[in-house]
């Protein structure tokens, strides 16, 4: 594992690099879904400090039993609004919010606790029908609704592009992505920072770099294949 992050490591800065940013730009979310315990804590030893969850029982247990150590958890799947209650209480960011649903119940559990979460909403940008996420030409009148929700605030914008072997394929929809961030930002939008794209995973992370992501969810990568 120490080899494989160095190598994830060093592709993260020379994408940041080559795409003329600076080194803290870009942060690793190690998405550990299904990955046992004591690889966990071996990423951590390692200087992982960011982790990814797509389920919330499991990540509800991995929570409390690192609670000591000073982790930031992400959750990274997608999230039905009877997990809301649960997700606020784990989570520093959420990357998959896709419906005015969704952020409501977000928002009134959050306050439940005193919270203000802070959230990313899922595009659909290539209009997959398997893969959730709202629609890019609708993705800036949900952000001025969520706006105006008081214990939740936007961040920015999250895609999982189609599969392709080829990185490069991925490009236009990373650029997309961008683009549609920059739009949204220009609207000034009270409460809302759009600082954060979530874009890229193991295969396709570097290209996600250079057309501006933030945020880059690696699993693989680091953990090997999950049994």
């Amino acid at each position: 594992m120490k080899d494989r992050l160095s190598r994830i490591r060093s592709g993260i800065e020379t994408a940041v690099a080559d795409s003329g940013r600076q080194p803290g730009d870009v942060k690793l979310v190690a998405v550990s879904k299904t990955v046992p315990f004591e690889k966990i804590l071996t990423a951590i030893d390692l200087g992982v400090t960011v982790f990814g969850e797509n389920y919330v029982q499991e990540a509800r247990d991995k929570f409390n039993a690192l609670y000591s150590h000073p982790l930031s958890w992400h959750f990274i799947g997608h999230l039905q609004s009877n997990k809301a209650k649960y997700v606020v209480k784990i989570f520093d960011l959420i990357h998959s919010v896709d419906s005015l649903k969704l952020s409501k119940e977000i928002d009134k559990q959050a306050g439940k606790i005193g919270k203000v979460q802070s959230v990313l909403i899922q595009v659909n940008i290539a209009e997959e029908t398997s893969k959730s996420g709202v629609l890019l030409e609708d993705t800036a009148r949900l952000v001025s609704e969520m706006s105006q929700l008081t214990h939740l605030e936007v961040k920015g914008l999250m895609t999982m592009p189609p599969y392709f072997n080829a990185p490069e394929k991925a490009r236009p929809y990373f650029k997309a992505l961008r683009q549609l961030r920059d739009q949204i930002r220009a609207m000034e939008i009270p409460g809302v920072a759009m600082d954060e794209l979530s874009m890229g995973m193991t295969g396709d992370f570097e290209v996600a770099i250079q057309e501006g992501a933030t945020l880059v969810r690696i699993g693989t990568a680091i953990f090997g294949e999950r049994a």
